[in-house]
């Protein structure tokens, strides 16, 4: 499969382990050296920016997506290929999955893991039929991980949903693995039509 731009949903904060910080520029560097295009919140700061600033170095393109009421807050990056900005957070998670062909959550908090459930139930739904991925840095994701499994023994989620994420805790081997993936589920209970 080709990601010639892939979503990168994260936080704009650094968080407390610096190896959160170095999956984040290792991660721009991987994209950047496979021509994918860096999607994101368009943010300078944490993981954002870090991830922003490696696959620009790299010689990579990376494109913002900011809602007007947080460019004082997010303050927009400003060497990217492209910032749009726009009305809404759903305006940007619309653009932010329009302009992608795969997804990875890099470690955030809770707008990040909202990003990655949506596009996990959008998959589910059969809206969507693109990789998604976990860099799973230093474990971060653990907990995660064990609830979904958790999810699946309590009859709340399938087998073959629980399998729509694909994680690595290295940036070369979570995009090989996305690059691979063909989406396996044979039921689709929506269209993008319906939504």
């Amino acid at each position: 499969m080709s990601l010639s731009a892939i979503c990168v949903y994260c936080g704009s904060s650094p968080g407390t382990n610096p190896g959160f910080l170095n999956g984040a520029r290792a991660m721009g560097q991987a994209m950047a050296a496979r021509q994918s295009t860096l999607v994101y919140g368009g943010s300078r700061y944490g993981m954002m920016g870090a991830i922003a600033d490696a696959i620009l170095d790299a010689g990579g393109q990376a494109i913002g997506i900011l809602p007007r009421g947080l460019a004082t807050k997010e303050a927009g990056h400003p060497g990217l290929t492209e910032l749009h900005m726009v009305g809404s957070m759903h305006e940007r998670k619309a653009m932010m999955i329009e302009k992608s062909r795969g997804f990875i959550a890099m470690p955030g908090g809770m707008g990040t893991l909202e990003e990655l459930c949506e596009v996990i139930t959008w998959s589910q739904l059969g809206i969507h039929r693109r990789p998604i991925g976990l860099l799973n840095l230093d474990g971060y994701y653990d907990p995660f991980l064990t609830f979904l499994d958790h999810a699946v023994a309590c009859g709340f989620l399938k087998s073959e949903h629980r399998d729509l994420v694909l994680v690595d805790a290295s940036p070369d081997g979570l995009l090989t693995k996305m690059e691979a993936f063909e989406w396996p589920l044979t039921q689709i209970w929506m269209d993008r039509s319906e939504i």
